[in-house]
């Protein structure tokens, strides 16, 4: 009988130089690093630096999750995505973006959160980390504190979609957000295991954003 041994990625940086930072924007930064891979010599890696972000899948009692549409420039497509946002208020915690996020995108108050699952969304050559939130027990922000969306945000729909029917479009390759496909397949194996996956919204978060030496 064999034992398996635990599967956990390892984080151990390697000894790099900067050699250019070619393009700095309001939201990325893209570096050519020389790394030093030991016996296999230095290569130059070009990187984009990222705020990280988070998402949230938003439950309700009917086993429905919130849908919003955006569109998304770089793809020229219209994505059904959840509600998500990035990390770039300082002193904010991802839990209290994911808080006003899932308010600002959806006009949702959530009284249960709970980590559903952490991912890299490109760690070949960009550090965007991303928490997913399960926001369950859920109520409508009141019309008076609504948030006033703007630009990408002003033609934003809600629609409420069954988790399996959501699970379904994605496998079926109608659905492409990430996010959104990490966080359903995520969520239907989670609550076959009764929830017990889940852990608590401030857990420790391996790679959140300015904690390591990127």
């Amino acid at each position: 009988m064999s034992t398996l041994l635990p599967i956990d990625d390892e984080v151990a940086p390697r000894p790099s130089t900067q050699l250019a930072n070619p393009f700095c924007g309001w939201l990325l930064n893209v570096v050519v690093d020389e790394v030093d891979l030991g016996d296999a010599g230095k290569v130059k890696r070009e990187c984009i630096k990222h705020p990280g972000a988070v998402a949230i899948l938003a439950l309700d009692d009917e086993g429905r999750i919130a849908l919003v549409n955006q569109y998304r420039h770089a793809v020229k497509t219209v994505m059904w995505e959840i509600p998500a946002g990035l990390l770039d208020c300082p002193g904010e915690t991802p839990l209290a973006t994911a808080q006003r996020e899932l308010a600002e995108e959806a006009d949702l108050l959530a009284a249960r959160w709970d980590v559903l699952v952490d991912y890299l969304s490109s760690p070949g050559f960009c550090n965007e980390a991303i928490r997913i939130f399960l926001a369950r027990d859920l109520t409508q922000v009141p019309e008076a504190d609504r948030h006033e969306r703007g630009e990408e945000e002003l033609a934003m729909q809600l629609r409420w979609v069954p988790l399996e029917d959501v699970a379904a479009a994605v496998l079926a390759g109608r659905l492409h957000s990430p996010s959104l496909a990490i966080a359903a397949l995520a969520a239907l194996a989670s609550r076959a295991a009764e929830w017990n996956t889940l852990r608590p919204a401030d857990a420790h978060w391996r790679h959140q954003p300015g904690t390591l030496p990127y």
